[in-house]
């Protein structure tokens, strides 16, 4: 009996380790379509066309996937399966026709939960304690189709959103090791997905990471996690400098609500007083000269807290 034979679409780790996982176990990739790297984009993460070269596999570059003449190659290699792991377009409804046992999407997140772009960032910046890895078919609504199995991970308090990048990745992998002999073997699961209002989300821009000054230091800590670096990374301009706050931390003591945020010096630490009296601890911030030295500006701070609006 031949092998199972899967077209994949695919990039980031997730479309690494999830093309590994398919080879091991058993299919046959003939075409691997992944996405041209951004040379303004920091590439901290694996590469899908490095792995397709290392296993032989041919692999192209589209700026369309969705076009006649993909589509008859795709065709003319009968596929079994299309698989679309973190690849950065949605696939059409001739695409996903052409593979005659279905077309699966590996998403970052506990489907119906999270559905659309940035599902990670987007569970970050909402304050979730997990989140996770779903595989599941793909019709013509974005992350909408029947589930086959998902997987849980915990997001920590302080987790960033490279660190939960990488617990999805390892969920992603397990997920699609443990139901590919059921999807070979036409036993795989599909259970109806219910689609929740207000879980769809869209592509988030570097102009998004601003933090407001206004907000409790719960909802400042999410927004530098969810986008500190290599992601664009969250900012506020303090008496008219740019600053770029890449780690923070919410602090255990509290203080007088104030109709202003302060930033202040205490115990050596740069903190925000939030206008609630929540406060937050400032562990990494620079500006276009650089790093900003936190500990000789909180003993300045000390003497002199500054308002932030």
């Amino acid at each position: 009996m031949s092998a199972a034979r899967a077209v994949v679409f695919g990039y980031h780790d997730v479309g690494v380790r999830c093309l590994k996982t398919l080879i091991s176990g058993g299919m046959e990739v003939p075409l691997v379509v992944t996405v041209a790297d951004d040379p303004n984009e920091t590439q901290w993460f694996g590469s899908v066309a490095a792995t397709a070269a290392e296993y032989g596999i041919t692999a192209i570059t589209p700026a369309d996937a969705n076009t006649p003449e993909l589509l008859r190659t795709i065709s003319d290699l009968q596929p079994d399966f299309i698989f679309s792991f973190y690849y950065r377009s949605m696939l059409g409804g001739p695409l996903l026709r052409s593979a005659r046992r279905g077309a699966l999407n590996m998403h970052g997140s506990l489907l119906p939960k999270y559905r659309g772009r940035a599902p990670v960032n987007w569970a970050i910046l909402r304050g979730e304690r997990a989140t996770g890895a779903t595989l599941h078919y793909m019709v013509e609504r974005a992350d909408a189709g029947e589930i086959v199995d998902q997987l849980a991970v915990p997001i920590l308090r302080d987790d960033d959103a490279r660190e939960v990048y990488a617990k999805v990745t390892v969920a992603a992998e397990t997920v699609l090791a443990r139901s590919l002999p059921g999807l070979i073997a036409g036993s795989a699961p599909r259970t109806i997905q219910p689609i929740e209002p207000g879980q769809y989300f869209g592509r988030r821009r570097p102009e998004d990471g601003r933090i407001d000054w206004a907000w409790p230091a719960e909802q400042i800590h999410n927004l530098v996690r969810a986008v500190a670096p290599p992601f664009p990374g969250a900012f506020a301009d303090v008496e008219g400098e740019r600053w770029w706050v890449h780690k923070t931390r919410v602090a255990t003591r509290t203080a007088s609500p104030n109709s202003s945020a302060r930033l202040v010096g205490s115990g050596g630490q740069c903190q925000v007083e939030c206008r609630d009296g929540s406060v937050l601890h400032l562990l990494a911030v620079a500006t276009a000269a650089g790093p900003l030295n936190l500990q000789a500006l909180a003993e300045e701070l000390s003497q002199k807290p500054r308002l932030l609006s």
